[in-house]
């Protein structure tokens, strides 16, 4: 085939990247890994959320009737537990908190997944993960469910957060995403439930030093790390607010998991498996993406990206 005719065929495609996240898209949240995260926790957030009540009261000493009106708070004005205990005051190892949540998982419930794994093989674009999760959380998953070979690359909280961020930023563009405390002591620490009683607005809460989804400015760091074209790639996530943040971002997107698109959704999926039947133009070129790219780009993207 002429180098014209080739070129053709990859521009045929809308997309030159597929951006996946992991937990409860690739795998349904039927799975159960969310539900013993978020074990006793309750209420709306828990279900998105990787976490357990134990490290909270026994690694940062709160009490645990306050456990679960703190978590959903946390998860709702921050993105991520973790992300809100650092914003309030919370000092901690995020090594020894990612190993603590994640090692008491029951990864055995993720079983191969055959189906998928033809599907992604097929799929003539670049795909990638984007998760807020660890590295290690992300290799079991993907091994469990027999698709560590299926993408790319991964962009995980370790390529976002390579360092225990503390300060505030020189860079004005970060200032919104970086906070200032860093200590754990009870006399420093925000209380957002007091913050909540007294008002209903988000306004004045502190900061927090980690990057994550929904964040625009995680999502426009991972695309640059990955250097994506957002106008370019498709966004696969279950979470509403990661799809909004990523439409604001200038991506097309699919909430996976739902039946009924919301704001900001351009496609809906009730399964993953659905993908071929619901968005067949993925298909369309049949031509691998490695014909589009210049051979530096696929030499220094490595398994986790960094």
């Amino acid at each position: 085939m002429e180098y014209a005719d080739l070129y053709r065929l990859a521009q045929s495609s809308k997309y030159d990247f597929l951006l996946f996240d992991l937990d409860d898209t690739l795998y349904p949240l039927s799975s159960g890994l969310a539900q013993a995260c978020g074990k006793n926790i309750k209420g709306p957030y828990a279900m998105r959320q990787f976490y357990f009540a134990d490290y909270m009261v026994e690694k940062l000493g709160i009490p645990k009737e306050k456990i679960v009106e703190l978590s959903n708070l946390l998860y709702k004005n921050y993105g991520t537990t973790m992300a809100g205990l650092r914003a309030i005051g919370y000092d901690f190892d995020y090594d020894e908190y990612h190993s603590f949540v994640h090692g008491r998982m029951p990864y055995e419930n993720l079983k191969p997944d055959p189906v998928l794994r033809n599907l992604l093989k097929s799929l003539p674009i670049r795909k990638i993960i984007f998760t807020n999760a660890d590295k290690v959380h992300v290799a079991n998953a993907l091994s469990r469910l027999g698709l560590e070979d299926c993408f790319e690359g991964i962009i995980c909280f370790e390529t976002l957060n390579p360092t225990h961020k503390s300060t505030i930023s020189d860079d004005e563009d970060d200032m919104e995403f970086l906070g200032s405390t860093t200590t754990t002591s009870n006399s420093e620490i925000f209380d957002i439930v007091g913050h909540f009683a007294r008002s209903n607005s988000s306004v004045g809460l502190p900061k927090t030093p980690i990057i994550c989804k929904p964040q625009e400015h995680a999502i426009e760091l991972a695309l640059k790390i990955a250097n994506i074209d957002p106008r370019r790639t498709l966004f696969f996530e279950d979470s509403v607010r990661n799809i909004q943040a990523g439409k604001i971002v200038g991506l097309d997107t699919v909430l996976v998991g739902a039946s009924q698109r919301v704001k900001g959704a351009d496609y809906v999926l009730e399964s993953i498996h659905n993908i071929r039947e619901a968005i067949p133009e993925l298909w369309k070129a049949d031509v691998k993406s490695e014909a589009r790219y210049p051979a530096k780009l696929a030499a220094e993207t490595q398994p986790v990206i960094a």
